[in-house]
């Protein structure tokens, strides 16, 4: 068997980013072949990730990537048990790879980028003890895109006809900030109104009670109104210029919306209540495997 030389050692702890006594142990299991003890180290990797699967993984970070000719984006979330392992180099590195690997390939869905990085992912999660999986991506074309990135939580893509790269980027700033739910008016479901009148009513019920009915129509006229106005990116007032609705700022620049995609980190996802000191005993627990 071959003499187990702390260069060995080291050469395999900066080929896999294990720690010193796993290398030592593969490499001794490996009888000091390092090819072997690799394959050995990612193949328990991947029972890791496997058992690691079923951990709720609602943190992470956002990122995006717009094209130099400012024609074409993509927008990816990748996520962590918690926002700690979201801010490490390690993980910055995997969401910098797939964001390019899906950008590079003009991915459209998130199901062949989670094929291509699978290995890469399995590696990771044997490393920092946390599950962590591509949620989702989505890729834009048109005349005009521009992107904004609030730190790592939250993303917009924004597209527009006519107009600049930074316009498009300013209106992804206001996106960010005002989280519209629909382009414009005409966008909003039926369902979507129904169910804001249905909430309007319950909550002003005392207020509505005895009036006539044409004047609790108005009411709620009013209110959905206001609702429309409020959950529409063209209709709301720019964030940097309340005096200007968003969609007046586009056409004065000659431009007009076409469309927008917001992400933020764990919209969506059922979190587990894990109190502070939990989870760090679980993190120092992970560290020690």
């Amino acid at each position: 068997m071959a003499e187990i030389t702390a260069a060995l050692v080291k050469e395999l702890r900066e080929r896999t980013g294990q720690g010193m006594m796993d290398c030592k142990k593969a490499l001794t299991a490996a009888g000091g072949d390092i090819e072997k003890a690799i394959d050995d180290m990612r193949a328990a990797g991947a029972i890791k990730a496997a058992k690691k699967a079923g951990n709720i993984a609602a943190e992470g970070s956002i990122a995006v990537k717009v094209a130099d000719d400012g024609k074409a984006a993509v927008i990816v979330e990748v996520n962590s048990q918690t926002d700690f392992l979201a801010l490490q180099d390690d993980f910055k590195a995997f969401v910098a790879a797939s964001l390019e690997k899906a950008f590079a390939d003009k991915l459209t869905d998130a199901a062949p980028l989670v094929a291509a990085q699978e290995s890469a992912r399995e590696a990771l999660v044997a490393k920092c003890g946390e599950n962590v999986n591509i949620r989702r991506l989505t890729r834009v074309e048109g005349d005009v895109v521009g992107a904004y990135l609030h730190g790592h939580r939250i993303g917009v893509l924004v597209t527009l006809k006519g107009g600049s790269v930074e316009l498009a980027k300013e209106i992804a700033m206001h996106v960010a900030a005002s989280n519209p739910q629909f382009l414009s008016p005409s966008q909003v479901s039926e369902e979507a109104i129904a169910k804001e009148k249905e909430i309007f009513l319950a909550l002003n019920a005392d207020k509505i009670a005895g009036k006539p009915e044409n004047i609790v129509e108005n009411m709620v006229k009013g209110r959905i109104g206001k609702f429309l106005a409020e959950a529409s990116l063209v209709e709301q007032p720019f964030v940097k210029d309340p005096e200007v609705k968003v969609g007046d700022l586009a056409k004065k620049a000659g431009a007009e919306i076409v469309s927008f995609v917001r992400y933020e980190v764990g919209e969506g996802i059922e979190k587990a209540e894990v109190d502070f000191a939990a989870e760090v005993a679980a993190q120092l627990a992970a560290s020690q495997q």
